[in-house]
């Protein structure tokens, strides 16, 4: 049973039928109470979960590089959840439950930026990633000035090495030291640029999955 305080204008406490009524911090609220789920664990929900669980595993080791990658895009909701949007839909391949990370389409930063041009990224010394691009300052609204994202990403050790001060896009290379560990493992590449007062971010170029020397 509900009680209704101060009159019918007043607020609602209780149950009335799937609506509850309650006070918080001060504030009057209603709110329906949610269907019982009959099956949890339907075909969808089980493929959804899926999905999410494999995104999720892809994004965990770079969560402070998404708030500068994705922070154009974290309108109402955090960086991470808007690389978590994005990358559901757009950075996933395969059918349930065999589900893979599409890392050519992947974005760990997207924005309307001047992206790179004719980036590579090779490892012909001992533990580090040699990263370069094209100034390409005169397109668009990219400017030398503009500073590199770079992130290394090492799937089956779940970790990252990155920058978001790297050099600027007038420079052209960068080469990124990695653990002594790394050696041998396959790294996937990307590299972005963001504006150097921080307001413009590019959509990030996956340089390619690369085996650290």
């Amino acid at each position: 049973m509900a009680i209704i305080n101060q009159g019918i204008l007043g607020g609602v406490s209780g149950k009335i039928g799937n609506v509850i009524g309650g006070t918080w911090k001060g504030i009057d609220y209603l709110r329906i109470k949610p269907s019982s789920v009959a099956n949890p664990k339907t075909e969808g929900q089980l493929d959804q979960r899926s999905k999410f669980a494999k995104v999720l595993f892809f994004l965990q080791p770079m969560a402070d590089f998404l708030r500068v990658g994705f922070k154009q895009y974290a309108i109402k909701m955090t960086e991470f959840n808007a690389a978590m949007s994005y990358n559901l839909y757009n950075g996933v391949v395969g059918a349930y439950p065999n589900y893979n990370i599409d890392y050519p389409n992947a974005l760990v930063s997207r924005g309307n930026l001047k992206g790179v041009a004719n980036g590579t990224a090779t490892s012909s010394a001992p533990e580090e990633i040699e990263i370069s691009w094209d100034d390409n300052s005169s397109s668009g609204n990219a400017l030398a000035t503009d500073k590199s994202l770079i992130l290394v990403l090492n799937p089956d050790k779940k970790e990252s090495i990155y920058t978001t001060s790297g050099p600027v896009r007038s420079l052209r290379t960068e080469t990124l030291v990695l653990p002594a560990e790394y050696s041998g493992d396959v790294v996937e590449v990307y590299l972005g640029f963001v504006s150097a007062d921080g307001t413009k971010v590019s959509n990030s170029t996956h340089l390619g999955s690369v085996t650290v020397a």
